[in-house]
């Protein structure tokens, strides 16, 4: 009989009048290869080659350090020098121009090599992993997915579970509050927490434990893979108050004694090789002892956070490791451990309490932050620590994070596998790259990439496995070249030389000063030997171009902080107008109106059955930066901070009960500044002068009817929820400023294109 009634499947049984005429047939699911490891992929951030104690710090690390001993350390692996990028790399096992992460997930810039997030052209591990019979989960930090579509509204092609994996938790974007952080589950926004015990590293090993115990007790014996990215150690350092106390004192002695210490530490381990030079300080890292006893007290305060917050992520990981031991998983766990780039200069030349004043170019003195000092470290603060610190971190390395010098790309990385790795301890030297991850895990795992997945052609690998590196720590190195570019800083290493330039923003590129290096002999990047070679040098130079070709690294582009305000142009990029109702979701950062450098009203329709009745109508931002619009003590407030000073406005009448229309009226005056006036059903109740932010206004998003998590104002407690009824918020954003206007020609120049 013919296969008619046997659905649209590809039905192989066969198909009588009857089911007892009729033979079944159940397709077959992806069943990983027989013994196939569980793969568990540990990511700091902003992490430098020097900071755990495997690697020569003095900050406590055991049970990473335990992991290396029963492991591998590598000392020759490298990153992009910047986050997303390293992640896109990591995951997809491509070079991050090739699948379009450029710079930053923040933005397109309408180029292919930028645009925010990875190409269908490059699967990630997870989507390989996946369709091999795999449970596949995401913790943490996830910023691959361009910004402006992390709302409520999507898309949501470039978020973790529409990228490969079956469950998720942490966080969208590229840093977040550790104490009160903007969490994503799946594919939905949560409430940020507002538990003054809660901290993001010990809810993300929670989650990850749980997630692996749920689909143990479903009974199945499919592996995972796990993705376990980790806020910490980006900027804020944020930890636990015992933690911080740990800490009190330990780096009174400062950078430079702090760096020769570490530095004399690695030499003992053979982290570095024989003969590894300490290079001097970094241009604009003054000596300790040159600095008053307050900038000293101050940075000291800085240094401790950082190490208390390391710590604390290490507890966190030994937690997890525990657990793998216990349910008897550890074995035939194959753990890698990165970090996605070297530490961190985004904290300037003295530091900062409040990291908003980096993100627009805005400098607070030591004299500004020392007030601050016991709040280091806590809930309040978005603090970041100096260069001189970062240098430290990338100790015995030049430069830092968003450099093409080693101290932006060379990063520690642990590999632990018990039931491969039989000798632990190891150190290995073989230069290797973030994409060369993805070929390690495949090899390891017993499976090819696709070429072609979910009916999309596909990149081919550019990464080289190192798995060859497990068994023999002589092997001779198998990646023959590795090309760098970050903000416009470039480098190329080949065959044990590197050619490296740094890149001063808007000047022309091809006045850079390259230098050469035979980091073979010269780990630490202090001969520069680009007159001694200068035949040696331009055949670099060449092959740099060449691999620039090969890997879509064109246009360069040196743009920085004004990318994070950039959107892609259409309707949807700058509304005019928005309303949002009640029961609104958390917004993201990125998805919240943008009220930066316009002017716009933002009103609220309200209904209150007692003049007590009070609560957050609208709240973007946290305690370091915001606005918020609010009833308090019967009348109606706007508050905007700016990098935690307050300017509030209060209406100079109490507000009547039942129905009320409530504004405020931002009027632009002059660049980043206006005055915003308050309006009761229609009649002006007071005014004032406030002074925006110029770039980003806030590393926080919004809330509709509440104020969660770290509160935009101390004038009340999270989360300040509105005791009346909200009926709607409205915003109407006006058009008076350069760029929304250049921004509309160019939208209307697409449109005629696209004709």
């Amino acid at each position: 009989m013919s296969q008619q009634g046997a659905g649209r499947e590809d039905f192989k049984g066969k198909v009588g009048t009857t089911a007892r005429e009729s033979e079944p047939w159940w397709p077959g699911r992806p069943e990983a290869p027989e013994g196939a490891p569980n793969v568990l992929v540990i990511a700091l951030d902003d992490t430098g080659f020097a900071h755990l104690g495997c690697y020569g710090s003095d900050i406590e690390t055991p049970n990473l350090d335990r992991l290396a001993a029963g492991g591998l350390r590598y000392t020759n692996f490298h990153t992009t020098a910047l986050c997303s990028p390293t992640r896109a790399c990591l995951l997809t096992g491509r070079n991050h121009h090739s699948v379009g992460m450029r710079f930053l997930s923040n933005v397109d810039t309408g180029f292919s090599n930028c645009r925010g997030q990875i190409t269908p052209k490059a699967a990630t591990i997870a989507e390989m992993l996946r369709s091999t019979g795999y449970n596949t989960f995401a913790l943490g930090k996830w910023h691959l997915a361009n910004m402006q579509d992390c709302t409520a509204a999507g898309p949501f092609d470039q978020w973790p579970l529409q990228r490969g994996f079956d469950r998720y938790y942490g966080f969208l974007g590229g840093a977040t509050d550790q104490f009160s952080p903007e969490l994503t589950v799946d594919n939905h926004p949560i409430d940020p927490p507002s538990d003054p015990a809660y901290h993001l590293s010990e809810a993300l090993v929670d989650q990850a434990m749980g997630m692996i115990t749920g689909q143990r007790a479903s009974g199945a014996q499919r592996p995972f893979f796990m993705y376990l990215a980790f806020g910490a150690t980006h900027s804020p350092h944020q930890a636990p108050k015992a933690w911080l106390d740990k800490y009190k004192g330990r780096y009174d002695k400062g950078w430079d004694q702090t760096r020769a210490e570490w530095f004399s530490r690695q030499q003992a381990m053979g982290i570095v090789p024989e003969g590894t030079v300490l290079s001097p300080r970094n241009p604009g890292v003054p000596a300790w002892d040159s600095l008053d006893e307050d900038r000293r007290r101050l940075y000291a305060r800085m240094q401790e956070a950082f190490a208390a917050f390391l710590d604390h992520t290490d507890v966190q990981i030994g937690r997890l490791v525990e657990f793998l031991r216990s349910i008897g998983s550890l074995d035939n766990t194959l753990i890698v451990f990165l970090s996605d780039n070297g530490a961190s200069q985004e904290g300037g030349h003295d530091g900062v309490t409040n990291e908003l004043a980096y993100f627009n170019q805005l400098s607070q003195s030591a004299a500004d932050m020392l007030p601050q000092i016991d709040a280091i470290g806590g809930p309040n603060l978005l603090n970041n620590y100096p260069k001189g610190w970062a240098q430290v971190g990338n100790t015995p390395l030049r430069f830092y994070k968003q450099n093409t010098y080693e101290g932006g790309i060379l990063d520690p990385m642990i590999v632990h596998w018990p039931a491969r790795i039989r000798q632990g301890g190891g150190i290995r030297h073989q230069y290797h790259h973030v994409s060369d991850i993805t070929p390690t895990i495949l090899e390891c795992v017993g499976i090819q990439a696709p070429q072609v997945y979910a009916g999309v052609p596909q990149l081919p690998i550019e990464g080289t496995s190192f798995a060859y590196t497990f068994d023999d720590a002589q092997a001779p190195r198998r990646k023959p070249a590795q090309y760098y570019e970050m903000l416009g800083h470039r480098a190329l290493w080949k065959d044990g030389w590197k050619a490296v330039a740094l890149h001063r923003q808007g000047e022309d590129f091809d006045k850079d000063r390259w230098a050469l290096y035979h980091t073979d002999v010269d780990f630490s990047e202090t001969r520069d030997l680009a007159e001694a070679e200068p035949q040696k040098l331009q055949q670099m130079i060449a092959a740099w171009w060449a691999e620039a070709g090969r890997y879509n690294v064109l246009p360069l582009d040196d743009r920085g902080v004004e990318l994070f305000v950039l959107r892609k142009p259409g309707k949807q990029a700058n509304p005019s107008a928005i309303r949002y109702l009640p029961g609104t979701p958390h917004i993201d950062r990125f998805g919240v109106p943008d009220t930066r450098n316009r002017s716009h009203t933002i009103s609220a329709r309200i209904e209150r059955s007692s003049t007590t009745q009070q609560g957050a109508l609208i709240a973007s931002g946290s305690r370091v930066g915001g606005y918020a619009l609010y009833v308090l003590d019967n009348r109606l407030h706007y508050v905007y901070n700016r990098l935690g000073q307050m300017r509030c406005i209060r209406s100079s009448i109490e507000l009547p009960a039942g129905l009320c229309e409530l504004a405020a009226r931002y009027d632009k005056t002059v660049e980043h500044e206006g005055r915003v006036t308050l309006l009761v059903n229609g009649q002006e109740v007071g005014s004032g002068e406030v002074v925006q932010m110029p770039w980003r206004q806030s590393f926080y998003g919004l809330d509709v009817g509440s104020d969660q998590g770290s509160t935009v104002s101390d004038a009340y407690a999270a989360p300040f929820r509105f005791e009346g009824r909200l009926h709607h918020v409205d915003f109407q954003l006006g058009d008076d400023r350069k760029d929304l206007k250049k921004a509309a020609k160019v939208e209307a120049r697409n449109a005629v294109a696209d004709q």
